[in-house]
């Protein structure tokens, strides 16, 4: 059974700063997330025959991006008026480029999934337009994936 953490009433409030860093802790975990559902859901395609282990792990891909969404827009929200500087300065970029990533992958993640519903004609054309959504997807998801190691490595303890 997990622990829960209780909050002690004579602890500090949190500070406009600590609370960017938690969205952003947060953030980096979802994005880390995403990138191993996707790692797994590429080696049961390659493996796997079964149409309810695919369907399983393409659900839990869709749970991430959920968990990435609800924390990269809380980030934005958190992150809108805060301007850390000196030692938070260097965590705080590797955050924003974490956000950004994340929003670029689920820009990316949402137009191969539009592209895909569009398809009904199978015409050449076609065919290389949507074989170029997936490979921008990719390449989001590659940057998704060295956005959240960079965060962490600065923010061992977020991971």
């Amino acid at each position: 059974m997990p622990k829960t953490r209780a909050r002690n009433s004579a602890e500090a409030p949190t500070t406009p700063v600590q609370a960017v860093r938690d969205c952003a802790d947060a953030l980096s975990r979802a994005a880390a997330e995403c990138c191993r559902q996707h790692d797994r859901v590429a080696r049961l395609h390659a493996k796997s025959d079964i149409d309810e282990e695919l369907k399983v792990g393409s659900e839990a891909c869709d749970q991430c991006h959920d968990a990435l969404r609800t924390f990269a827009s809380a980030y934005e929200r958190t992150a809108a008026d805060v301007h850390p500087t000196g030692s938070d300065e260097e965590w705080w970029h590797r955050a924003n480029a974490l956000w950004l990533a994340s929003r670029e992958y689920l820009r990316r993640n949402g137009g191969c999934d539009q592209a895909s519903r569009a398809l009904k004609e199978h015409g050449p054309d076609r065919l290389d337009s949507l074989h170029m959504e997936y490979e921008l997807e990719a390449s989001a998801l590659l940057a998704l994936k060295q956005a959240a190691d960079a965060y962490q490595q600065n923010r061992p303890a977020a991971a």
